[in-house]
């Protein structure tokens, strides 16, 4: 029996990089494990949660990465070549920059797993790995997957949450997201039978805080086809889930659809709100997100006792000096469960990217600094500096004591879970971010 070892690298210098609170399972690995044929043995390393032993006995290695792990990820790559073994990269960062990659593995995956994965091990059984795997088929279908084996994570000290994916892709396309490049531009759906017989044999993940009814949907937006996601709320009613997803702000607009979430069990959606401008909403092409009905968008969605997660991205082309405080003020008055700020980040493979490029905007060519918590690029309207320093002070403002309580008092959603998620925020934030500014 062959041994297959999957490897998961850390982002270092992300805010969220190994921070006990944010050890969340990886399921794209899981994914690839499930198309391995059974005469393969599968081991997982997830650097957040266990070390890389480079003399592990295995006869292949794969590597997955993002861009702000991927320069750990080939750090990884030279230390199991030099010791021998074969290494195939993949990921997204990968994919948009295969000739990078292969300056580090024996091979590359560009895109998705499916349908590629089998000719990738047969061709290395039979001492003939190719350099590059790419779908020439288009985008796969998600019908007919095998499911993921959870048990490749049993005591991996986790979070007590699973993962699933009932769609992909996403036809928005915003200047600097990666999800439609790399995922396509149509939403593609996995049949309701199959993700309900998944939720079926959920099992523990073990430890302390097991649980096997915490699921986290891991659709860039679940309400993508309304069909489907009325199917599928539906149907995972009976097994009584808390569970999360993210979606966009036109949730807010559909009460069946909200009614079902809640019924459901849905603790709360991530939504990304971006920009309280107009102006950068209209650049980066998101013109269904209106500013002005944010605060009713929450109001909405607390009615029916759904959580909002906030999502703001910070350093846009029409972002002043004035920003922060605005983007820390908003969310206490629009009593936003969760916010999560990032910095402008132009990811290889974006309009963002290739605009920044055309302009010679970029001033970081270092790949671990692309994670969304670094400034790389040269702001239009501020000093990078400026830019670091004010997203310092929305992180401490925004996960002061004051706001913490300003934003979850009276708002009728999960507490259980909102509270130990912000004081895990706000944990991670006083550890991790270097200010004068003293924390409330």
């Amino acid at each position: 029996m062959k041994k297959l070892l999957l490897i998961s690298p850390i982002a270092a210098k992300s805010l969220l990089g190994g921070d006990f609170y944010f050890r969340l399972p990886y399921l794209g690995l899981l994914k690839v494990a499930s198309l391995t044929p059974a005469d393969w043995q599968v081991n997982i390393i997830d650097e957040k949660v266990e070390p890389v032993d480079f003399n592990a006995d295995v006869d292949l290695v794969g590597i997955t990465a993002m861009t702000p792990a991927v320069k750990r990820g080939y750090e990884i790559a030279d230390g199991f070549r030099q010791r021998g073994r074969k290494v195939i990269m993949g990921g997204m960062h990968v994919s948009k920059l295969p000739e990078e990659a292969l300056q580090h593995g024996d091979s590359v995956v560009i895109g998705e797993a499916e349908d590629q994965w089998d000719k990738v091990l047969a061709d290395f059984e039979r001492g003939e790995l190719g350099k590059i795997y790419k779908n020439e088929n288009g985008y796969p279908s998600l019908a007919n997957r095998p499911a993921p084996n959870w048990d490749l994570y049993r005591d991996k000290n986790y979070l007590p949450v699973h993962f699933i994916e009932t769609t992909r892709g996403c036809p928005h396309n915003c200047e600097f997201c990666s999800v439609t490049s790399s995922f396509g531009g149509k939403f593609r759906n996995r049949p309701v039978d199959e993700v309900e017989r998944e939720i079926q044999n959920l099992k523990p993940l073990g430890g302390r805080l097991a649980l096997k009814n915490v699921v986290f949907f891991a659709d860039d937006n679940i309400i993508s086809s309304r069909k489907h996601a009325i199917e599928l709320l539906n149907r995972i009613i009976p097994y009584n889930l808390k569970w999360l997803g993210q979606a966009s702000v036109n949730v807010a607009k559909d009460d069946e659809v909200l009614a079902l979430c809640r019924k459901s069990g849905c603790m709360g959606l991530l939504l990304g709100f971006e920009t309280l401008s107009a102006d950068n909403l209209s650049n980066m092409g998101k013109h269904f997100n209106k500013p002005q009905d944010y605060i009713n968008v929450v109001r909405k969605l607390h009615d029916y006792g759904i959580g909002v997660d906030g999502s703001f991205v910070l350093g846009f082309d029409h972002d002043d000096e004035g920003v922060f405080d605005r983007a820390a003020e908003f969310v206490v008055k629009a009593k936003i469960d969760v916010c999560y700020f990032s910095i402008l980040t132009p990811y290889p493979g974006t309009g963002l990217h290739a605009q920044m490029v055309g302009e010679k905007r970029i001033i970081d060519g270092d790949w671990a600094n692309y994670n969304t918590n670094n400034v790389v690029f040269m702001p239009k309207l501020m000093k990078p500096e400026k830019l670091l320093s004010g997203f310092h002070h929305v992180l401490k403002e925004s996960f002061s004591y004051r706001s913490i309580f300003g934003r979850l008092w009276d708002n009728g959603t999960y507490k259980n879970f909102f509270y130990p998620m912000n004081f895990g925020f706000r944990q991670t934030v006083k550890k991790t971010v270097k200010h004068k500014q003293i924390f409330a």
